[in-house]
């Protein structure tokens, strides 16, 4: 069996995803509440594989996670794939005369902070009067309302939370957009087949040399000559100093092709440090979902 950390509890939109991409392996997910101690599940091996929720449509790149996955760990990506969270209000239902929910009722509003970005307008214009909460996980904010007990509370979160712990679907699919698409990373030491596939990334970090004018542009021509595609380009602090970056590069394609690796010679020859995060299978959500 294969075991792969989630963010926890049970019930978080990573499980959801989870289930849904590897539904054909034999695999326990074991969710961890924070994203820290996802990250060290899989180095320290107690899990053989991580799942990492990396960017949104709405939201750009999940910066924390990402530079977990940099900075933190030395953890080769091996998959990925999109998936569309669907994000409800969840909570105990109070109900008017006609049976709808009373929404009235509702005072604190708990979800992780990038669901409540997904859903601003919806809490703007339904539920103006709310205090909102930011949590660890959707998941949480649905656990923490069901131990609470009281109507006053709602959380945004998935289905299969509110099945878990047992509440109510106040409002389904509340977020501003319907285009509302997660990128997902399995993380881990060792190569995994989970269905095949003719679409490959490869995804590196690339950090320029100081004092050379026209790196930056010299690294991206060397892609483009080649006609090699750019699907991702995105800068991040090295930490080191003020006004010192390093850029996070994908690319569409795989190592075992002759061009890439003369792309990395190339950036190489000119003074710039690669380390490649990994080369690994796409699953867009069209492309899998038509073959499941």
């Amino acid at each position: 069996m294969i075991r792969v950390a989630i963010l926890g509890p049970e019930g978080t939109v990573s499980e959801e995803s989870a289930q849904y991409f590897l539904s054909g392996l034999d695999v326990e997910l074991i969710p961890y509440r924070v994203i820290s101690d996802v990250f060290s599940a899989t180095v320290e091996g107690r899990t053989d594989y991580s799942v990492i929720p990396i960017e949104n449509t709405i939201e750009g790149s999940v910066n924390l996670h990402m530079d977990w996955l940099i900075h933190e760990v030395d953890l080769p990506i091996q998959a990925e794939w999109v998936y569309p969270p669907r994000q409800n209000l969840i909570g105990y239902a109070v109900r008017k005369p006609d049976g709808e929910p009373d929404l009235s009722a509702i005072r604190k509003v708990m979800s992780h902070h990038v669901a409540i970005a997904q859903c601003s307008q919806y809490l703007k214009t339904k539920l103006p009067h709310v205090e909102l909460e930011s949590v660890s996980s959707t998941a949480e904010g649905v656990r923490l309302v069901k131990s609470l007990g009281k109507p006053g509370f709602a959380a945004i979160g998935t289905e299969l939370a509110a099945r878990r712990y047992g509440l109510d679907v106040l409002a389904k699919d509340i977020q501003d957009h319907a285009n509302n698409f997660t990128r997902f990373l399995l993380i881990g030491r060792e190569k995994i087949e989970v269905k095949p596939t003719t679409s490959y990334k490869t995804s590196f970090q690339i950090t320029l040399p100081e004092d050379y004018p026209g790196a930056l542009h010299q690294v991206l021509s060397a892609f483009a000559w080649r006609r090699i595609n750019l699907t991702r380009i995105e800068s991040r602090p090295t930490r080191k100093k003020l006004g010192s970056y390093y850029f996070l590069i994908d690319i569409e394609g795989s190592l075992d092709s002759v061009l890439i690796p003369a792309a990395v010679a190339e950036i190489e020859a000119i003074g710039c440090q690669v380390r490649i995060l990994g080369s690994y299978p796409s699953y867009s959500y069209e492309t899998f979902h038509s073959e499941v």
